[in-house]
């Protein structure tokens, strides 16, 4: 397996663990997934793929750090109102954790939270 492909696994195990979160409504859409939703206002498309992934979005970067044992892991989320953020936040930190670990094998990710949005 590819660094690259990985990589894209290891986004993919992450923004599923953010999105199984309870109080987060979605991960920060960037501008490619923007435009494509304003073209297809009219059509009903899933979420997703026939994988089960989810969409690509710009709300999850995942980095190498300087040891090859060290993830760099920032989420960008948009969470429902009513739920207190510090404690949406700790939980998604705690899902991102297990998700890296699970899926790299690798301990301790640095991750990073932020919210960027309500709804």
């Amino acid at each position: 397996m590819t660094e690259q492909l990985a990589s894209g696994d290891l986004t993919d195990a992450v923004a599923r663990a953010v999105l199984g979160t309870a109080g987060v409504a979605f991960l920060r859409p960037g501008v490619a997934q923007l435009l494509r939703a304003s073209r297809a206002l009219a059509r009903v498309r899933p979420m997703g793929d026939r994988l089960g992934r989810p969409p690509r979005s710009s709300g999850v970067r995942v980095t190498r750090g300087e040891g090859a044992e060290q993830w760099h892991v920032e989420v960008y989320v948009v969470l429902h109102r009513g739920h207190r953020a510090v404690d949406v936040t700790r939980e998604v930190r705690a899902a991102v954790t297990a998700a890296v670990r699970a899926e790299a094998g690798m301990r301790d990710p640095r991750v990073s939270v932020t919210v960027t949005g309500l709804v």
